[in-house]
């Protein structure tokens, strides 16, 4: 991996970059955009963004290299997002599965973390480390967005409408 990748995703002193939203602007409470379909959710763009970088920056490199889980790293990384928006059209037909659906796209993002850590021990010369920990804590950051997202769902099931 070249340098032009990380200084593209990370700040000069290498580290993850991640800040939380709340620190970037003052305390003032903005209600979030209507959700209209699942391209509308932040955790199926967040999601589509890390799969996108997987599959454009480090999966070529590790095919190169002949990485045993190659092919696993690719459908979880895809799974994720498709998870999500599967799981958003089934939460008013078949609600418990749509909660377990989600369920099973934060761990993918778990089994995620794991290729990524192992593959980045693996191969340390040929990958771009600082890249790889980004892309571990976007998908840290995520898993909790979609637990939030399903207990958001859980309440929004028990609240009685008019």
């Amino acid at each position: 991996m070249n340098k032009k990748i990380a200084e593209k995703y990370l700040p000069p002193d290498g580290k993850s970059g991640y800040t939380p939203q709340y620190t970037k602007r003052g305390a003032k409470y903005s209600p979030k955009k209507a959700i209209k379909s699942f391209r509308d959710l932040e955790v199926y763009r967040q999601t589509l963004a890390c799969s996108i970088l997987v599959m454009k920056y480090i999966l070529p490199e590790l095919e190169e290299q002949k990485y045993p889980a190659y092919k696993q790293i690719t459908e979880c990384t895809i799974a994720i997002p498709l998870q999500i928006s599967e799981a958003h059209g089934m939460r008013f037909d078949d609600f418990d599965t749509a909660i377990s659906t989600l369920e099973i796209s934060m761990c993918g993002c778990n089994k995620m973390i794991v290729f990524l850590e192992q593959a980045a021990g693996l191969y340390k010369e040929e990958l771009d480390i600082g890249l790889i920990e980004d892309i571990c804590n976007r998908y840290i950051t995520v898993r909790g967005k979609i637990l939030r997202l399903e207990k958001s769902w859980k309440k929004f099931k028990a609240s009685p409408r008019a």
